[in-house]
């Protein structure tokens, strides 16, 4: 390690920034952000008396001399020194930083590669939560608590650990602040009296069945899970985004299959919270979309115990995209309903219906249509496992809607559908790509 990395407080302490442009701005903004008093000069006036009790200098003249120069200065009063792009020169370097309210990472390469450190500073900042920083407040909250009331170190150790990566921790990173703190209090009486505590339930949204559309934190959730509540329809190459060792349950209900209830799915969240466990219930496309997140929810929050909502994207949203079809177009649709497959319709010009599980109802789904009074060459998509490799499109008119539906619903292996009607599905056959299934 040529670099030792170092946090020092400049809370009110000088640091000089001598140089114009936008390396030495860049260097007196980031001084001022950590709370120091930048005093900012010329090359052509600075002198020993200037740098006299700073805590640091920085140069970033632009020209090799100058910077030289200065350095020798800055030098004779014993300040430390940072000079732009010449590392010769460098006391101490500037690392790329990420910083997320008061949670700090710096990233070096010992000025092998800027361009290096920077590429990792974006890919931290991909992976650090937006509300981080929220979770370093919680921590610093029931610091001197924690240090009065558990005295062994290996329990302390271990009450640090939950609290950074237990349920706390997720409900702090979702914002419920006043739940963090409810729960770590809980916890650390807990710990106080050697307890279990209670672990904590997170309702997922899985999208429309393409791994890659998975949210940044339903990813995240998946690696810290202890037990996973699946649907039937989330599919593998989903779950196989789980951390290693994370138990499997499969919860689906599937038309014409044996399945759990959804009092049982509820009961069985509401047990393993309560072990102590950190569920996550991954359900198809987003849980407040035909998925019975509320439900969940609900059953949770009525025993009292913590759990957070992450959305997804649903599957009207992921499929319509993967076959090219806009949902509302300015031009022939300026409306659209989510419907489940029983639902009641009414007709309107310039309307676009997304009707979820309603491949094995289709013709009733033409007939309510029909009946309400909408056009029978209004055109229609079938989309089967969309977003997935093995997606299948049947696009044609409302009056055959039965007809288009029955390559997707008469196979043992067929996956769930999606049914559009509405002038924009008949931009699937224009601009989607070419699909396994086409019917005219």
């Amino acid at each position: 390690m040529k670099h030792l990395p170092l946090f020092f407080d400049l809370v009110g302490r000088r640091v000089v920034v001598v140089g114009q442009g936008p390396a030495a701005d860049r260097r007196a903004e980031l001084a001022r952000s950590a709370g120091a008093e930048v005093k900012r000069y010329a090359v052509e006036t600075v002198q020993v008396s200037d740098f006299r009790r700073a805590a640091a200098a920085f140069i970033a003249t632009g020209d090799e001399g100058s910077d030289a120069k200065v350095q020798r200065i800055a030098k004779a009063a014993s300040v430390p020194v940072n000079v732009a792009d010449r590392p010769a020169l460098c006391d101490f370097i500037l690392p790329a930083i990420v910083d997320r309210d008061g949670v700090v990472v710096a990233i070096s390469t010992g000025g092998a590669s800027p361009t290096l450190a920077s590429v990792l500073r974006g890919r931290i900042e991909a992976a650090l939560p937006e509300r981080i920083g929220a979770l370093a407040r919680l921590a610093a909250t029931f610091r001197a608590q924690v240090n009065a009331l558990i005295v062994d170190p290996a329990r302390r150790r271990g009450f640090w650990r939950r609290l950074v990566e237990g349920p706390a921790a997720r409900l702090a990173l979702a914002g419920d602040d006043a739940g963090a703190r409810r729960l770590a209090l809980g916890e650390l009486d807990a710990a106080r009296r050697v307890m279990k505590p209670v672990g904590i339930a997170h309702i997922v949204g899985a999208g429309p069945g393409d791994p890659d559309l998975l949210t940044l934190r339903a990813a995240q959730l998946l690696q810290e899970a202890d037990v996973i509540l699946h649907d039937d329809l989330v599919p593998p190459a989903i779950l196989a985004r789980a951390r290693r060792d994370a138990e499997l349950v499969s919860v689906g209900k599937r038309k014409g299959r044996a399945s759990w209830a959804q009092a049982d799915i509820e009961a069985e969240l509401v047990r393993r919270v309560r072990a102590g466990q950190t569920v996550v219930r991954l359900k198809a496309g987003d849980p407040f979309i035909f998925g019975r997140g509320g439900e969940e929810v609900d059953a949770l929050r009525a025993a009292g115990l913590p759990v957070s909502v992450v959305p997804g994207i649903t599957a009207a949203l992921g499929i319509a995209a993967s076959v090219g079809i806009p949902l509302t177009d300015r031009r022939i649709a300026s409306s659209v309903t989510f419907l489940s497959g029983h639902a009641a319709v009414e007709a309107g010009g310039g309307h676009t219906y997304v009707i979820y599980m309603g491949a094995t109802e289709a013709a009733s789904v033409r007939d309510r249509l029909l009946d309400a009074g909408t056009d029978p060459t209004t055109p229609v998509a079938i989309i089967e496992n969309g977003t997935r490799p093995d997606e299948r499109v049947s696009t044609g008119r409302l009056a055959d809607l039965a007809r288009l539906a029955a390559p997707h619903t008469s196979r043992s292996d067929a996956g769930p559908s999606l049914i559009i009607v509405g002038a924009v599905a008949a931009l699937a056959a224009v601009t989607g790509q070419p699909r396994l299934a086409q019917v005219s």
